[in-house]
């Protein structure tokens, strides 16, 4: 295990300690720990590229590099250099257009100029080419000639050929921001194989073009995954994926489902015999932060060797494909996006095997980044656990991949015992021949986290993993066990994702950066120097090469691969080496002919080779070594051969040097010489063969006048590098000079301690020495030098000889000024200020100066430190030298007493970084000034003057509110008094809260406006756009900053910088916990900030030329294209030369601009210029034209205007006298109408609203609405016509001697009741039926069997309604199945309309699948329907009821004074007032009810009420009739009196008998009536006439005048009709309608296929399957839904409400006028209201989560199951098979005309049914 390890402080990264088993290996493999912060990687090669790099490749034999960028791409040799370029761009194409190599391709649309963006370059060595994919042409690929890339190697397609099709060129991803990865294999068969992953570009992605109503090209051409033929041998085949018949090789998503599967590709790598593709679902991204994203796929790619055969078919793609998501991190930290992966194989704790692990770089949305790593062995054993878990016990770990093509139809089901091979577990098994993915993320935590990480590579190094890392930002950092360092490459240039290592080298690494390729050493060993730094360095690479006594990588020590040669840092530095001699000094009588000499450490074996101690060029002896213990010794040389030792010395020093260590050290004399010179190199040297070379060099020594050349050979050893040491002496006419010369040849490493260089000390007297006391003072370093003739000279040369020198001068003292307490350091300089600091005593008047003696300089300068003054005062400098006297300066120093007056500003943000002024008075004195924050903090200072201090506040280390002292400190004197201190408050940092816009335009300068809290704390601050740049800001109270410039489109992090500090989004402390996370929510560190291309601008027409006259107005209409940028027109600034032109009026589409002033300019066009921030465009261009004809025109035309005007003005004033009269009356008639309309609706409504009220409260939510059951309303809906037949055949009121009351409805469908087989059945019908339903569950036999019978002419209408009702009856129970079926139908009915009239589709209902519709409409929709349409609907109904009631009703014809058809308005004024009476019924168990009846009610319309007032909370089948009940009077004698509608006080009219009311029986106010239950049933009226016969002497009135009481009733029902419109087109947030979603998704789906893009079309036909199927239908007929009476007057009301509902959903204007129907009118003015509100809906419906088949099986699985057994399926059955008999010739031949279904034997199954149930049907009772 590896040991904890603490982070370094310079490194940047942030370990985390790992708790899971093969994390805490890498942990100590990336533990960042740093001991030496020098950089150790260095940029060994690079090539700039111009334009943006793309991709790279390295071939691993050659070295030679490809690279490709936008545009070109690159031969690139070894180092970088260019030896081949090619241009492969920009070509003209167009987005909407086929590749041009596509035989017979002409593209309709205008072609441009486009850049060509490398998606794809891959090496394939055995056939020497290289695959170049572009951008361009839908993703074509060329395959060009390794060697030399600017040729094709390979002429695809070949010329001439026509067999091409796009699945053969369409192969990358056809847009510069979408991913495309891939890699070359070859199959066991050895043909070659090309594995593509593209991310879709087609329709409805941000990729294909906006607002374009084409077809995708690539959609049926390009999948997902697809492996593809790379045979060049076999070029009809290049690029297909269809290989062979038996072989599946690609992988698409459905269509339907592209929107929810955006894959992202990362990188395609093999690991054994697996390829692994790494990618993201940018679909997810935003949806759930904290849900990973990233996925790991695999496929088995039958590489290595032929699988074995369990049959004739070998293995397919989508059969071994299986998935899983990988997630770094937990707990909410999840970094959810893959950046970078790359596979490596690390050193195992314990000495095990290594193992191989995949590494990833993983980033979140604020930024940042994290390094996590997987176990492949994890990966492994995850994969096989699926796949059992898929056969064997099936759980929700794994499931199918329904979202691909190929994972229809099939399920993870339960194989019993079935036991899988290792083949089959790794690569998939026949029985599943279906993608799988893992639901379980395979988890991992960050090994460690950083900002801004981008890619990654690894590699194992001596048992050390290192880990390269690049960044957005154009860093690369290496970390290993113990080091951590990175390399600068260019800034904002993001490292690319891949990097590879040189495959002849890998001490080298490729990086590729935006714009530049580099070739990055990945260790820089030579910086360390001795053995000891190298080897505690840590990096893994660098090692200490013995040999050659240098840092160095293994493979540039000559001797590295030698045991011992080379030490690594696992080795340790205690194996440095080192050596000891003996003896180390030697006696010049001792008779010693060696040196013995023993070499610690690790060095290689010497033995055999030749080894010398060399003295000096030309002399040495032959070492002898002794075995592996490394000791030798070394013959001296015969005493002649010494330099005589030098009178007056007692030693001689000989160097003697072994492998460049220097082992004898001994002090050495030197004599003097006259104009000679000598000199020697010594080195001991270690080689092969004695090979040198042997180099002059002269130097001329000039002596006097004589010249001398000097020579100097020097020895270069070919196999040792080593150091030269020179040493030179040479005299000039005079004393000695020594010169020491030392040259390097590499640098040195490691110098023993025990063993130094032998140092010779060279002086000059004269040199340096410029007065007296400069001179003596030198004797305390040993010179022999003295003062004479005004110079100094050697003593020997001075005569005589004095020691006294002048009087000390002072030139200069600094500082001039300092605190009265002292401690101010006073420099001084001048000359002959003392020979050594015991001489000298310095003081400022009588106050002592403590001098410093390390900080002497002899004679020149001296430093002390000033004492205590009393008080402030001024004086000299004295400095006393004994024995020469005294000098003082002419400078005064003065001692003053600094004051601190105040602070500004006062406060700042806790977070530090605020600039405070302070100011005072003598603020600058002394030599040492701090400014102090709470006695422990120190402010920063930038700027000091005598009155003035700035500095920079730190941050606060206590979350305090109290003030804090800033005090200014001198000399290191603490503060103690008040004069120097002010106090400094700490407050909450500001809070930036969010950024608008959130959008900005790639050319930058849009203003970006900062929200939040405390900003007038904020001094300063730069907004940083992480990759892009930064922009400072001035403002500080409102913060507004201007986006920088970007150069693509993408979503980027800002962050801020306030005061010099990078805002961390810290929240302000509260006391409330639960508000601080609230607010930590709300501050966050980073915003979201995208970039979107720059907008567009047009004028109306797109003219390039507008002409203007001068000195007119001029206004422009410019239109934009639509963008997410949202602009206000405060962003524009139009203008027009140099004139700005006002922004007038403005929208989303267009605005206009004008000018009101007149255009003036020297040239004839001026520019008409857009801006918007930083972008800037020319639209169109103003040309100036002459005014003086258009003045004479407009006069001219004054003149006949005004003429004109003169005469209309008189026929006006005549004729308007008259009008003015007329329309005085009318108004007046108007304004009496209005007030009378008005009157009436608010009575109307006050009192409607008063009767709903007590409705409402009344209603009983459970029991009180009348719902219909389940099974009633899915028979009245299915069979409206049959269930009204049967209803009035079966339905039998039977109260005549029935005391309790009403009964409830009986159960009167057949199709409710159980089946039954009569005595005649034979056994084998129930067989037949059996068949019959299994041959239904067959999808095959149903679609062709739906289609044979809608072929046939005399299947009408009302028989395909039947069919699809009682195949919905049958099919009940599996509504999963019937919905497959309808959508089967549904695309066969889309295909025949889309080539007619699309927008016709599902408008009526005429074929099986459009009833089949409405059917599963009404089953889906019920749940909804009852528990949120339901109670606003009945309240709507009721209310219609309650104001019908209101007014008078003709109970002849029906019509009613309010009402909201015009056909049912009753156009007569007919008084009716209102009275109360008393009622009780006698038998029903209830008290007595006060019921309000209208003086013109008939007797039977006053039963109805009091019907209705006693059963209002029953359903309507329980009400008894009117004609069912008596009613009496008594009046106050206690007489009683029945009451009829006709009796013989009836009055006769015009020769009929009136019907008697209320008014004709004279009944009072609060009468009491009593009803009961007739014995005997009567006859009811019969009513011969339909017309009302009214007197004809009434005062006729205009009928159109009573239209007003239309809009009466109108508006009283109108909150009730928006209650239901709103309950309608509102989706409830806990009960969505999951059904609508999904047919609306699938109508979106089929629309998309066929290329439908007329946003028109699509709302038709969700309009046309939601409102017009089920709502209108719904809304027309109540009765469906609840138990009521439906009345023909009530009929029509609702069929103007479902009028309205229908205008709304139109998405056609209604044209009306004056002759439109009333029905259309009525509502006129709140339709667009209402189609506002269908537009809604239907985008919150397309809003909505997409619904998975799996979720909407479920769903329907359960509707199913909660109403089982509901339905007599049998009969329905039955009742299908009589169409199946009746048709039965024709249902034969179409099955014996489907191939699947003959392959089936389907019509022979059919036939068995005919054969079981002939003539033994069951007949049934019914025509169901």
């Amino acid at each position: 295990m590896f040991p904890r390890v603490k982070r370094g402080a310079r490194s940047s990264f942030h370990p985390v300690i790992q708790t899971e088993p093969h994390s805490v290996l890498l942990l100590g493999v990336l533990a960042l720990e740093t001991r030496r912060s020098a950089s150790a990687l260095h940029i060994q090669q690079a090539f700039s590229s111009p334009n943006l790099t793309n991709n790279f490749v390295v071939d691993p034999v050659s070295g030679k590099v490809y690279l490709a960028t936008v545009n070109t791409v690159y031969q690139l040799n070894g180092t970088l250099s260019v030896e081949v370029e090619k241009s492969t761009g920009p070509v003209e194409d167009n987005l909407l257009c086929h590749a041009p190599q596509l035989p017979q391709a002409p593209c309709e649309h205008p072609k441009s100029l486009t850049d060509n963006y490398n998606k794809l370059l891959k090496l394939d060595r055995d056939q020497g080419v290289v695959v170049v994919c572009g951008s361009v042409y839908q993703g074509f690929c060329e395959l060009r000639r390794m060697g030399n890339i600017s040729e094709i190697a390979v002429e695809f397609p070949p010329r001439g050929e026509k067999t091409v099709f796009p699945s053969m060129l369409n192969i990358a991803a056809n847009h510069p921001n979408a991913s495309t990865v891939g890699l070359i294999f070859k199959s066991h068969g050895g043909n070659t194989r090309l594995l593509v992953g593209a991310t879709y570009t087609g329709a409805g992605t941000q990729f294909f073009p906006k607002n374009h109503s084409k077809e995708d090209l690539r959609f049926e051409n390009t999948p997902e995954i697809a492996i593809r033929s790379l045979n060049t041998q076999d070029l009809s085949r290049l690029f297909t994926y269809d290989i062979n018949p038996s072989e599946d090789n690609v992988f698409k998503i459905k269509q339907e489902v592209k929107t929810k599967n955006k894959l992202n590709f990362v990188h395609a790598f093999i690991q054994k015999t697996y390829s692994y593709i790494a990618f993201n679902n940018d679909a997810k991204m935003g949806h759930k932060e904290s849900q990973p994203n990233s996925i790991l796929a695999r496929i088995c790619l039958d590489s290595d060797s032929p699988r074995k055969s369990t049959g004739p078919e070998s293995r397919k793609l989508t059969e071994s494909y299986i998935q899983m998501p990988l997630q770094c991190g937990s707990n909410g930290n999840i970094y959810n996006r893959l950046l970078s992966v790359y596979p490596a194989t690390v050193p195992a704790e314990g000495g095990r095997d290594p193992q191989p692990y995949l590494f990833g770089v993983f980033s979140k949305a604020d930024a940042k980044s994290a390094l996590c790593a997987f176990k492949f062995g994890d990966i492994e054993e995850e994969i096989r656990q699926g796949r059992r878990n898929c056969s064997n016990s099936p759980s929700s770990d794994v499931q199918v991949l329904d979202s691909v093509i190929q994972g229809s139809g099939a399920v993870c089901v339960q194989k019993g015992n079935l036991v899988l091979q290792p083949e089959q577990l790794d690569c998939g098994a026949a029985h599943l021949q279906h993608p799988l993915a893992l639901r379980r993320p395979l988890r991992a935590t960050p090994l460690f986290e950083y900002s801004s990480l981008s890619s990654v590579s690894v590699d194992s190094v001596h048992q050390h993993t290192v880990v390269f890392l690049g960044t957005s930002n154009g860093r690369l950092h290496k970390s290993n066990q113990v080091n951590h360092i990175s390399v600068h490459f260019f800034s904002a240039e993001a490292v690319h994702h891949i990097m590879t290592f040189d495959p002849n080298n890998s001490n080298f690494l490729y990086v590729m950066t935006s714009h530049h390729m580099l070739r990055v050493k990945v260790a820089e060993c030579d910086l360390w120097t001795s053995c000891t730094d190298c080897l505690g360095a840590g990096d893994a690479y660098c090692g200490w090469c013995t040999l050659e006594n240098r840092c160095s990588i293994q493979n540039e020590c000559a001797r590295g691969l030698m045991p011992r040669s080379w030490i690594s840092i696992g080795q340790g530095p205690q194996q440095c080496p080192s050596i000891t001699l003996t003896p180390s000094e030697i006696s010049i009588s001792a008779k010693i002919e060696a040196v013995g000499i023993l070499i610690n450490g690790s060095i290689p074996d010497l033995i055999g080779s030749k080894v010398e101690c060399e003295y000096k060029p030309g002399v040495s002896t032959v070492a002898t070594v002794y075995g592996l213990s490394q000791i030798q010794t070394c013959p001296l040389l015969p005493r002649e051969n010494y330099q005589p030792i030098p009178p007056g010395t007692d030693h001689l020093a000989v160097s003697q040097f072994l492998n460049n260590i220097l082992f004898i050290d001994i002090k050495i004399n030197l004599m003097e010489y006259k104009c000679t010179s000598y000199f020697w190199i010594s080195l001991f040297k270690i080689y092969e063969k004695p090979l040198q070379l042997k180099k002059k060099k002269t130097y001329t020594l000039i002596c006097g006048k004589k010249k001398k050349n000097l020579y100097i050979y020097i020895y270069i050893y070919i196999y040792i590098y080593i150091y030269i040491y020179i040493y030179i002496m040479f005299g000039l006419f005079g004393p000695l000079y020594y010169v020491y010369y030392f040259i390097k040849v590499h640098i040195p490493i490691s110098v023993p301690s025990s063993s130094r260089l032998p140092l010779v000390e060279v002086y000059n007297c004269g040199a340096g020495s410029s007065d007296c006391s400069q001179c003596w003072g030198r004797e305390d370093q040993g010179h022999l030098c003295g003062w004479c003739e005004n110079s100094c000279r050697p003593r020997d040369d001075c005569q005589p000889i004095t020691d006294v020198c002048p009087a000390p001068e002072i030139n200069k003292i600094s500082p001039l000024r300092g605190p009265v307490e002292g401690g101010t350091l006073l420099t001084v300089q001048g000359r002959n200020l003392g020979r050594r600091p015991s001489e000298l005593k310095v003081s400022i008047g009588d106050v002592p100066c403590e001098l410093l003696p390390e900080r002497y300089t002899v004679s020149v300068e001296l430093v002390c430190r000033t004492g205590r003054s009393e008080h402030d005062r001024t004086d000299s400098v004295r400095v006393e030298v004994d024995q020469s006297g005294m000098g003082m300066s002419k400078e005064s120093f003065a001692y003053l007493v600094p004051s601190v007056h105040f602070i500004d500003p006062k406060n700042g943000s806790s977070a530090g970084g605020t600039r405070v002024t302070i100011h005072g008075k003598h603020l600058d004195i002394g030599s040492q000034v701090r400014v102090k924050v709470n006695k422990t903090q120190e402010c920063t200072i930038t700027e000091k003057t005598d009155q003035m201090i700035k500095c920079i506040m730190p941050p606060t280390l206590e979350v305090d509110s109290e003030p804090v002292t800033v005090c200014v400190e001198f000399e290191d004197h603490p503060c103690q008094e008040m004069e120097l201190s002010e106090m400094y408050t700490y407050e909450k940092n500001p809070t930036i809260s969010s950024i608008h816009p959130t959008k900005s335009f790639l050319s930058g300068g849009r203003t970006i406006t900062v929200k939040g809290q405390g900003f007038n704390l904020v001094q300063s601050v730069i907004m940083h756009v992480l990759e892009i740049g930064q922009t400072v800001s001035d403002s500080t109270s409102t913060i507004i900053c201007l986006s920088p410039e970007s150069s693509q489109s993408q979503e980027t992090s800002v962050q801020f910088i306030l005061n010099g500090v990078r805002y961390t989004g810290d929240s302000p402390s509260f006391s409330d916990d639960r508000t601080v996370e609230n607010d930590r929510e709300n501050h966050k560190e980073h915003f979201q900030l995208g970039y979107v291309e720059d907008p567009q601008f047009f004028t109306a027409n797109k003219e390039k030329q507008i002409k203007h006259h001068s000195g007119e107005p001029l206004t422009l209409i410019i239109n934009k294209v639509p963008s997410e940028l949202e602009l206000v027109p405060e962003e524009y600034l139009v203008m027009i030369g140099s004139y700005p032109c006002n922004i007038s009026f403005h929208n989303d589409q267009l605005f206009h601009c004008t000018i009101n002033g007149q255009l003036s300019s020297s040239e004839s066009e001026l520019p008409v210029t857009v801006q918007v921030g930083n972008f800037r465009h020319m639209i169109t261009k103003v040309q100036l034209g002459g005014s003086e004809m258009a003045i004479v025109v407009s006069i001219v035309v004054c003149c006949v205007l005004l003429l004109l005007c003169t005469v209309a003005l008189v026929v006006y004033c005549t004729k308007s006298r008259r009008a003015e009269r007329y329309w005085q009356k009318t108004l007046l008639q108007m304004e009496e109408m209005e007030s009378q309309i008005r009157d009436e609706i608010r009575k109307g409504f006050a009192e409607l609203q008063t009767d709903m009220t007590d409705l409402t409260k009344e209603l009983n939510r459970s029991q009180g609405i009348p719902f219909l059951e389940y099974k009633q309303f899915v028979t009245r809906t299915f069979f409206p016509k049959m269930c009204s037949d049967y209803e009035n055949s079966l339905v039998r009121h039977n109260y005549e001697n029935d005391s309790l009351g009403p009964r409830a409805l009986p159960e009167t469908h057949p199709l409710l009741q159980d089946w039954q087989a009569n005595n005649t059945t034979q056994p084998n019908v129930e067989e037949g039926i059996t068949l019959f339903s299994t041959l239904l569950n067959n999808k095959h036999f149903l679609i062709t069997f739906v289609h044979a019978l809608e072929q046939q002419k005399d299947f009408a209408v009302r028989d395909r309604c039947s069919l699809a009702s009682l195949l919905t009856i049958a099919l009940h129970g599996k509504l999963e199945y019937y919905t497959s079926i309808m959508k089967d139908l549904l695309v066969d009915l889309i295909d025949a309309s889309a080539s007619k009239n699309p927008k016709l589709m599902l408008r009526r209902t005429e074929s099986v699948v459009e009833k089949m519709l409405t059917n599963w409409m009404s089953i889906c929709m019920f749940s909804y329907l009852k528990e949120t349409v339901g109670e606003p609907f009945f309240l709507l109904l009721c209310a219609i009821k309650q104001q019908i009631n209101k007014g008078s009703i003709d109970v002849l014809t029906g019509k009613a004074r309010y009402t909201l058809n015009e056909e049912w308005l009753l156009r007569e004024n007919i008084e009716a007032k209102p009275q109360n009476i008393n009622v009780s019924f006698q038998g029903c168990g209830m008290d007595s009810l006060s019921v309000r009846v209208m003086n013109t009610d008939t007797i039977c319309q006053v039963k109805e009420k009091i019907i209705e007032a006693f059963y209002k909370n029953l359903p309507f089948s329980q009400w008894p009739r009117a004609e069912d009940v008596d009613l009496e009077w008594f009046d106050s004698g206690s007489n009683s009196k029945l009451l009829q509608d006709l009796d013989n006080s009836s009055v006769m009219e015009d020769g009929r008998k009136k019907l008697n009311t209320v008014f004709h029986y004279q009944i009072p106010e609060g009468a009491s009536l009593a009803m009961s239950m007739k014995d005997k049933k009567e006859c009811t009226l019969e009513r011969e006439t339909k017309k009302s016969h009214r007197h004809s002497h009434r005062k006729k009135v205009l009928p159109e005048i009573y239209l007003t009481r239309l809009l009466s009733t109108k508006g009283t029902l109108q909150k009730f009709l928006d209650d239901l419109f709103l309950a309608i087109l509102s989706i409830p947030p806990d009960r969505p309608p999951l059904a609508i979603k999904y047919f609306f998704d699938f109508l979106e789906e089929q629309a998309d296929k066929r290329g439908i893009t007329d946003p028109d079309t699509l709302h038709i036909w969700k309009t046309n399957s939601l409102p017009l199927r089920f709502w209108v239908n719904i809304l027309k007929n109540p009765q469906f839904v609840f138990d009521i009476d439906k009345t023909d007057h009530m009929d029509a009301c609702l069929s103007v409400i479902a009028q309205a509902f229908i205008d709304a959903c139109s998405i056609s204007d209604l044209q009306l006028g004056k002759d439109s129907p009333t029905n259309k009118l009525l509502y006129a003015k709140e339709i667009p209201e209402y189609k506002k509100r269908v537009q809604c809906y239907y985008k919150q419906i397309q809003e909505m989560p997409p619904l998975s088949e799996q979720e909407m099986n479920a769903h329907l699985a359960e509707e199913s199951r909660k109403y089982r057994n509901e339905f007599n399926t049998h009969l329905a059955l039955t009742e299908i098979y009589k169409y199946a008999k009746r048709y039965r010739n024709q249902v034969v031949n179409a099955l014996e005309a489907n191939p699947t279904a003959r392959r089936t034997q389907l019509h022979h199954k059919f036939e068995q049914v005919i054969a079981l149930v002939e003539d033994n049907i069951y007949e049934c009772c019914s025509e169901a």
